[in-house]
């Protein structure tokens, strides 16, 4: 385990003063279901940490280099960190040979395990503003993350549902959209969500889907469809 830690450390280009951050960060919450007695907890502390510090420093980065409307900066920060991206950012450490998983999660290997290596891509973030804080993770995703955004505008590819619902609600509105659990259920490796969509108080539309982010992006498609935009 120590072996597979120090092998990610070198692939992270980063090197942890404490080695179980960075342990709890690949720690998965079925594996704890098969091994009550392991010593760290799972790593959604860590993953909703990592999320508000990669959105910050995305958010600045986009604040101080681009004089863009708030609506755009928006949708391409959203293309920056949304599941599919951070999926495609743990493929540079090979983060999935680390995750600690149940056996039965261990043998998914579809849009689930993209969900599961983007919150974990989340978790190592969180690790990281823990053990170097600020300026260490602004240079992590310095390095990693924000050379995606000329791909990212060159294919247009922050048009997601979520991100266009976003901008046309600001437009049009005013209003950001929010997004509320509605309701889940299932087992922890077949988790289901439905998640509904607000424009202040006002459901605009409902999505289902094995993670939020995919019952996010659900939702966001059935509001622009009821929405008529």
């Amino acid at each position: 385990m120590e072996n597979n830690i120090s092998q990610l450390e070198k692939s992270l280009g980063y090197s942890f003063k404490n080695k179980d951050l960075l342990l709890q960060a690949v720690t998965h919450r079925s594996y704890l279901n098969e091994n009550p007695d392991w010593r760290l907890p799972h790593n959604e502390r860590l993953e909703f940490l990592g999320d508000a510090a990669l959105e910050l420093v995305v958010t600045e980065y986009l604040y101080e280099n681009f004089p863009n409307p708030e609506g755009e900066l928006t949708s391409w920060r959203s293309a920056l960190v949304n599941a599919d991206m951070l999926s495609v950012i743990s493929s540079k450490f090979d983060l999935n040979s680390h995750i600690l998983l149940s056996r039965g999660e261990a043998k998914d290997s579809g849009r689930a395990r993209q969900y599961i290596l983007a919150n974990a891509m989340e978790a190592v973030i969180g690790a990281v503003y823990l053990d170097g804080g600020y300026e260490a993770t602004k240079v992590f995703i310095s390095r990693y993350l924000l050379p995606e955004l000329t791909t990212v505008l060159k294919e247009k590819s922050y048009k997601d549902p979520k991100s266009s619902l976003q901008e046309e609600a600001q437009e049009r509105t005013g209003i950001t959209p929010s997004y509320e659990v509605l309701e889940n259920w299932g087992p922890d490796h077949m988790k289901q969500f439905r998640i509904g969509v607000y424009l202040n108080k006002e459901l605009i539309g409902e999505g289902v889907g094995s993670s939020k982010q995919e019952a996010q992006q659900a939702a966001a498609e059935d509001a622009l469809m009821k929405k008529s935009w």
